[in-house]
């Protein structure tokens, strides 16, 4: 066992050395077996320990997520029943409202095609009236072209004065205070006369229409014709104003005054317009001219003098009238008195009677109660105490 085997370092290393080192060795590497098999061990524990926690988290999770999921199921279930709920109704509503929209939209056009088919009627008859119109003024440019060559006519002319005025004052007028071609003294005829209350002189009007005249200075294409037109106009407009201050100006049988009626308004417009010369001179020869609307402001002046003069005359009735009927006041006063009077006695005599009965009862109650022995106050003294009994 003491054989050297081998020197190291200066040391003689024996068998039995060689034998124990082998041994310790051994015995080392056992331990560090057993030391890493017990490390493998624990770790295995370690790690069996692990994975048990994390297969117990493991399922737990499992089981979280199996609710979860469970609850996940049951929510999507209910909101699919709620979505179908929400669909159904959905469906229902835009179903209705479909309804509701067709439904108005189906009045609409319905309203539509009457307020077309009425505004088609009223088109027709627009359209119809405007073929009257266009008939009506077909008919009216023929009247108007008749009227224009009537009115050419010097005749014609003074005809449609005449009947102007007749027309103008026959509305106005009573029948009795006007009368047409009124012959005077003379034997000349006025267009008509015009009768004033409480004065015998009529008042005379002629008619008088200078047509060509008035058309001829509107109508002149120059300052030479114009001013040809203007002279012959006021000659045959002063002609006028003459003949009717000589013929219809009588001192004593007519009134001071004559009027001059022109049957036009623009002809009369015209001649105030550009002629006050002739109008001045029908003013000096009181000649008045008027026109269609002046002559009926005249003859509201006449029927105002007409109502008065009629007033005046019944003012005398109308005086013995209110003196009848003062007297009937009169007597109505007297008569409304005398019933006064019958008032007051009639009231006095209540009041005796109602003084009587107080005394009467004051006397029962004291024939009630047997008390004699003093009169009332106000009364003298009854031996009996029946002496307003007999009152």
């Amino acid at each position: 066992m003491d054989q050297l085997l081998f020197v190291i370092a200066g040391h003689a290393v024996t068998l039995a050395e060689l034998v124990a080192g082998g041994a310790a060795l051994a015995f080392l590497l056992l331990v560090a077996v057993l030391v890493a098999v017990a490390r493998q061990a624990r770790a295995r524990t370690v790690e069996a320990d692990e994975q048990a926690e994390r297969a117990e988290e493991l399922e737990a999770r499992l089981i979280e997520l199996a609710r979860i999921q469970s609850e996940t199921a049951g929510r999507v279930q209910s909101m699919g029943e709620l979505l179908a709920h929400r669909q159904s109704e959905l469906a229902r509503a835009v179903a209705e409202r479909l309804d509701a929209s067709s439904y108005r939209m189906g009045e609409s056009l319905a309203r539509a095609n009457e307020a077309t088919h009425e505004n088609l009627m009223k088109l027709n008859e627009r359209l119809a009236m405007v073929d009257q119109a266009r008939a009506s003024l077909g008919e009216l440019s023929g009247q108007v072209m008749s009227l224009r060559e009537t009115l050419a006519n010097k005749q014609a002319r003074g005809a449609f004065g005449e009947g102007r005025l007749q027309a103008i004052i026959s509305d106005a007028l009573p029948r009795e205070t006007f009368a047409f071609q009124h012959t005077l003294a003379s034997g000349r005829r006025a267009d008509c006369a015009v009768f004033l209350p409480g004065d015998g002189r009529p008042l005379l009007i002629d008619s008088k229409f200078p047509l060509e005249a008035i058309t001829a200075f509107r109508e002149s294409p120059s300052a030479e014709a114009r001013r040809q037109a203007e002279t012959r106009l006021k000659q045959d407009v002063g002609k006028h104003i003459a003949d009717i201050a000589e013929r219809y100006l009588v001192v004593g049988e007519t009134q001071d005054v004559a009027l001059m009626f022109v049957p036009s308004e623009s002809v009369y417009a015209e001649l105030h317009e550009h002629f006050d010369e002739v109008i001045q001179r029908a003013f000096r020869a009181r000649v008045i001219l008027v026109s269609p609307s002046l002559l009926m402001l005249a003859v509201q002046v006449v029927q105002a003098i007409a109502r008065d003069a009629r007033m005046r005359e019944q003012a005398d009735r109308i005086r013995a009238e209110c003196g009848a009927l003062v007297e009937d006041v009169k007597r109505l006063r007297e008569r409304v008195g005398n019933l006064a009077r019958h008032f007051g006695q009639a009231s006095e005599d209540v009041a005796q009677a109602l003084t009587s009965a107080d005394k009467i009862a004051r006397r029962g109650g004291r024939i009630a109660q047997m008390e004699f022995s003093e009169p009332p106050e106000g009364e003298a003294a009854d031996p009996s105490g029946l002496r307003g009994a007999a009152e």
